[in-house]
Parts: structure tokens; sequence; C-alpha cells
């Protein structure tokens, strides 16, 4: 016999779990085990998305049928290993629908171009403005707030680009 007693293809074929795949150990912190397994249970927290669509104006006979399952991760995450979150403070983006307490959720991945809303450090402070480059290529920070003045970055300023803002999350 040898090996204990084992024979090759003892035991469960591959596949043949409750996940219907092959699987691997892996190495957690104890920390983490609850969420894991939670997540695992939920089949990756996909949420029912419904085919119908829901009008703004007038009602209208809602649908019963689920049109797919949604993971808000895959959602409204694309670079997962370059994004980031950050919750909002001030009111200096409401004009773009961002509001004090949103959580932003920022791409350091996508290139920071005229018109992109980004999060920035300038001269050590954090901003959530939208980048604007003049015709004279003067570069802006510009509020989305007729109160607020834009912030125009020279030679001086120290800046740096966080990422670009691809959703904002806002508590109704």
């Amino acid at each position: 016999m040898g090996h204990g007693g084992a024979r090759k293809g003892a035991g469960r074929p591959k596949g043949g779990g409750q996940y219907g795949e092959p699987t691997q150990p892996v190495r957690l912190p104890h920390s983490m085990i609850p969420s894991v397994l939670d997540y695992l249970a939920n089949k990756g927290y996909q949420l029912p998305l419904f085919s119908s669509k829901v009008p703004a104006g007038f009602p209208s006979p809602a649908d019963d049928h689920i049109e797919q399952h949604l993971d808000l991760n895959q959602h409204l995450i694309k670079h997962p290993a370059a994004t980031f979150f950050v919750r909002v403070t001030g009111h200096s983006m409401v004009d773009a629908g961002i509001h004090e307490n949103d959580i932003l959720i920022i791409d350091r991945s996508l290139p920071a171009l005229h018109g992109k809303i980004v999060v920035a450090a300038v001269d050590g402070q954090l901003t959530v403005k939208r980048l604007h480059q003049s015709a004279q290529g003067k570069l802006l920070l510009m509020p989305a707030n007729p109160t607020f003045q834009p912030i125009e970055i020279n030679d001086e300023n120290d800046i740096h680009i966080w990422g670009v803002v691809t959703n904002v999350i806002h508590a109704v």
C-alpha cells in the first residue's frame, strides 16, 4: 500500500464540490475569514437587477422580471488594484452632484484629462475639482459651485493628481 493508505483517485472528483469547479487552499488572516465566507455564501454579493427601468416622470406598470444579477464591485470598479474611496467634505462640487459625506470612487489608472473630475493634492491639501486646461495652457481646478473660485496651478504649486473620480455613492 505505502503512502498511508491513500490511493490515486480517492475522494471527490475535481469540480464535484459545492462550487462546481476545482478549489485551492488559501491562507487568510483570521479577521477576514467571516467576510470571505459571507462573500462566498452570497456568490460575490450579486444583487438582482430588474429588466424594467423606473421612469422619473409619470408612473408606469412594474415588471417583475429579473434581467440579471449585478455585482457592484464589478459594475463600479474597473481596476481594483488602482481604485480607492474617499468621503467628501465641503460643498464646492454640488452642481456636479457631489455632496457632503458622499463617497467617491477614484481610479488612479485613468489619465487625468481636461474635463475630468479629479482628486488632487495641491500644496499638501486634498481637493476634488474638475480639471481644466485653458486655451493659453493654464491648468485650473474648477469647482462646481459658483460661490467657490477656481484654483489656478502655477509653477510654485506642488500638485499631485491622486486619480480620476469614476462614481459617486450618494445617500438620499
